[in-house]
């Protein structure tokens, strides 16, 4: 019984500093991308494209986005695709979160950011921020996971409570339960989208 003890709480001592070094790992990295693509908007020398291109440069850094792509599609489509369908579905999400990404920032009027602390939640962590603009806030939860190799990663955003993955797996069910994958990757092909 002692030697449980001792045991558990030895774990506790040394798991400690690695959440603590995880939370602070998150806290730098995402303050960092946004804190860039918030100096980039800023830069009123530049053209849009330019712009718009410098910014998808920071967020390829920032988020996962075949993970959010299979998220969006769940266990009940993602493991019945071919490879083919996956990486076409794959392109055709990930083009139409950048353009909507982009879309959004052109409403960009010298916003605010205010950071929350991070939250470790398992073996992920979260990060709640506001984005401010006179008497406006807009709330918006980051959900990072680390990959072995490439670091932290935001895999889900919430706005204002909402999942950015549950909106689109919603949008997606409702395609697939009445049509085929062809219909889907059709809708997506679309400029207006869904």
């Amino acid at each position: 019984m002692k030697k449980a003890l001792i045991i558990f709480v030895s774990f506790l001592f040394f798991a400690q500093p690695a959440l603590a070094d995880d939370i602070t790992e998150v806290d730098v990295f995402l303050k960092g991308k946004l804190d860039h693509v918030m100096k980039i908007l800023q830069d009123k020398s530049l053209e849009k494209k330019e712009r718009n291109d410098k910014i998808i440069e920071v967020i390829d850094g920032a988020f996962d986005f075949s993970t959010m792509a299979k998220l969006t599609l769940g266990k009940k489509y993602w493991p019945g695709m071919t490879g083919a369908d996956r990486d076409r579905f794959t392109k055709l999400f990930v083009e139409r979160l950048k353009a909507s990404y982009l879309e959004k920032l052109d409403l960009y009027d010298n916003e605010k950011i205010i950071y929350r602390k991070p939250v470790q939640v398992k073996k992920k962590v979260r990060m709640m921020t506001e984005l401010v603009s006179g008497d406006n806030k807009i709330t918006m939860l980051y959900k990072l996971y680390k990959l072995k190799k490439a670091g932290w990663r935001v895999y889900d955003l919430e706005l204002e409570g909402v999942s950015l993955i549950t909106t689109y797996r919603s949008q997606f069910n409702e395609v697939l339960q009445n049509g085929t994958m062809n219909d889907l990757f059709a809708k997506l092909e679309r400029p207006e989208g869904l």
